[in-house]
């Protein structure tokens, strides 16, 4: 019985393709090389799954012109990338893999936080240039973390793990808004307070946005909403970059209505909106919230144990639509 044939359309450790080549036929994209969505699809057309990092989009269009597709893999937890109720009309397994970022992404999340509120970058390229002559009372003086007020819009397992950090590390009071509220239980372990969306924003020292993006969050933060927030306010988004009107957080911050920002995500990433990029009070990384070694070595091993899983027959270990088993007769 022949292997199944596989196509790694994104970049990743060396040994994750070792291992994968161990069970499959594997095409894999090279260095330097970049696939658009029509080349993609060409090479994904006679595989019979695929393992990808988010950048490329399955949809119904794509699915039709790969008869064989049984598997999609992505070595991220947001899936926005797929439409999901096309993959299961079609019978395709999708997955993901959360759980083992929770506390890495957490820890940067805070860190962005961090740097937003207290002027880090904006001072270091102010010191890098040789602008620092004498020391000023006021000099970058910035806004308060511990004790202050923390608003997380969002409350899967990364909104929680920031949590804690603010109330058990800072001293902060927390609040959350969510699409359901959490349990008790779960509330004491944050020591956060539910409340609904207005109350987050007038209320926010600090709003970290940590929801996925769907069509009905986009632009969730936007001018009503800035408008609705503390001028010493600041903002992190982690989540997804359609979650903010980046114009709108541009001119508000350009306008004194909102005081910083921190950014992992953009609506159009790799490109990033040129409104933002000569603003001083915003700080910008390139989706790197995960970005440890240890971390993605064992996101993109969970990406390929949901390959294997699924086609030795024991199903994807996390599957983000309805469980779909493998049938060797389905691909001939």
């Amino acid at each position: 019985m022949s292997k199944p044939r596989i196509l790694v359309a994104s970049l990743v450790f060396p040994e994750v393709v070792q291992r994968l080549a161990q069970h499959f036929e594997v095409e894999a994209i090279a260095e330097g090389e970049q696939w658009p969505q029509e080349e993609f699809a060409r090479r994904l057309a006679d595989k019979d799954g695929a393992y990808i990092t988010g950048g490329h989009r399955i949809d119904a269009a794509l699915l039709a012109a790969c008869p064989r597709l049984r598997i999609v893999s992505n070595m991220a937890v947001g899936h926005n990338n797929f439409d999901v109720a096309a993959m299961t009309a079609a019978g395709v397994q999708g997955t993901n893999t959360p759980d083992v970022l929770t506390e890495t992404t957490a820890d940067f999340g805070f860190a962005l936080l961090m740097a937003a509120a207290r002027r880090m970058a904006e001072a270091e390229a102010w010191l890098r240039a040789g602008r620092w002559q004498r020391w000023r009372y006021d000099m970058f003086a910035g806004s308060e973390v511990h004790g202050s007020t923390l608003a997380i819009l969002g409350m899967g397992r990364i909104g929680q793990a920031i949590a804690q950090r603010g109330a058990w590390g800072f001293g902060m009071q927390v609040i959350y808004h969510n699409r359901s509220r959490l349990d008790a239980t779960a509330e004491a372990a944050c020591q956060a307070r539910y409340v609904g969306m207005d109350e987050l924003l007038a209320q926010a020292d600090h709003l970290v946005l940590v929801l996925p993006y769907t069509s009905e969050a986009h632009h969730i933060i936007g001018t009503r909403e800035l408008a609705r927030m503390k001028p010493t306010a600041t903002l992190v988004n982690i989540g997804r970059g359609g979650l903010v009107d980046e114009l709108a957080l541009a001119d508000a911050l350009r306008g004194g209505r909102l005081a910083a920002a921190g950014l992992d995500v953009f609506e159009g990433e790799p490109e990033v909106n040129p409104a933002l990029l000569d603003l001083p009070n915003v700080v910008l990384t390139p989706h790197i919230a995960s970005a440890t070694v240890p971390t993605r070595l064992a996101m993109a091993n969970l990406a390929a144990d949901n390959l294997i899983a699924f086609f030795d027959g024991r199903g994807a270990l996390t599957p983000v639509n309805a469980p779909v088993r493998f049938s060797q007769g389905k691909n001939g």
